[in-house]
């Protein structure tokens, strides 16, 4: 297998998608870049290769270090890339950022005075 695999069957036995069609899509969709250019689902990957990897919020910036077309156990797919200590940084710092954000939510539910009071406000500057 020295030849090197397709990105999306790579995404897939990776264990970065559940199903190769979604990898396919992400593919497609700009959301992988292979050595820094966008790539296409056939597109081949080789160890060393780097990879970054965008989906939803998170972003993942990897280096192949294995190739596998079949899906295996997890601990099996983990062999397969090396995350970058930056992007590992990123990505902690963003969860990180993203438990301060939720840890500010209010205590309680608001009662009906506060969500009538709420809607008033609302309706009143337009928002």
């Amino acid at each position: 297998m020295s030849e090197g695999t397709r990105i999306d069957s790579w995404l897939w036995a990776a264990r970065f998608f559940k199903t190769r069609s979604l990898a396919k899509q992400a593919v497609e969709g700009g959301k992988i870049q292979v050595d820094g250019a966008k790539a296409k689902p056939s597109k081949t990957v080789h160890p060393g290769s780097e990879v970054l990897i965008r989906k939803g919020d998170e972003q993942w910036t990897v280096r192949v270090q294995g190739l596998s077309n079949k899906r295996g156990p997890a601990s099996v797919a983990q062999t397969l890339y090396q995350e970058t200590e930056e992007s590992r940084q990123q990505r902690e710092n963003k969860a990180e950022q993203r438990r301060m954000a939720h840890s500010a939510s209010p205590d309680h539910r608001p009662s009906k005075k506060e969500r009538r009071d709420l809607a008033r406000f609302k309706r009143d500057n337009d928002i």
